[in-house]
């Protein structure tokens, strides 16, 4: 029987939204990792640096970027011990410079995802997918990556249609 993980990298505090600056308590990533769980049978798994980028976005950002220019691979809290039991993989995650939080690199180069299906979501404030799904594909050259969906942050909350639309189109729904 098919199974699907749910794996995602989020991040609240504060975080910039179309122009402003807003605290949040729950990252736009993790609303729309709640969202999909409420429409496919899925496990879920969060990635989380075990030393967490600061809580000020403008710090958070130069952090991210120091790691990005390093090609640092931040320890996470903690890992699943397996993924083997998956068929699907759902990667959620913000876009930080164009392309996936250094933290999901960890994640993805602690697993064999051949014959895995990989579907990427990448939330973001209008810069898209980014180089993302290529970094993937580099990352995991045995997987089957599909199309990602980009979802804009602030709009978290609304994307129900959309996440339907893709997930029916990718055959999880």
């Amino acid at each position: 029987m098919a199974k699907t993980l749910i794996a995602y990298y989020s991040r609240a505090d504060e975080n910039y939204f179309g122009g402003a600056m807003r605290y949040v308590k729950v990252g736009n990533t993790e609303i729309v990792c709640g969202i999909l769980q409420e429409l496919i049978p899925a496990d879920s798994f969060k990635i989380e640096m075990a030393a967490p980028y600061s809580p000020v976005y403008m710090t958070c950002i130069e952090e991210a970027k120091r790691d990005l220019r390093a090609k640092a691979r931040p320890e996470l809290k903690s890992m699943p011990d397996s993924i083997d039991d998956y068929d699907t993989v759902v990667l959620a995650y913000p876009n930080y410079w164009g392309t996936m939080p250094m933290a999901v690199f960890t994640f993805l180069e602690q697993f064999d995802f051949s014959g895995k299906t990989i579907l990427p979501i990448c939330t973001n404030e209008g810069s898209g997918m980014g180089g993302s799904e290529r970094d993937i594909r580099r990352t995991c050259p045995n997987a089957d990556v599909k199309s990602g969906l980009s979802i804009l942050g602030s709009i978290a909350a609304e994307s129900r249609s959309s996440l339907q639309r893709w997930l029916k189109a990718n055959g999880l729904l």
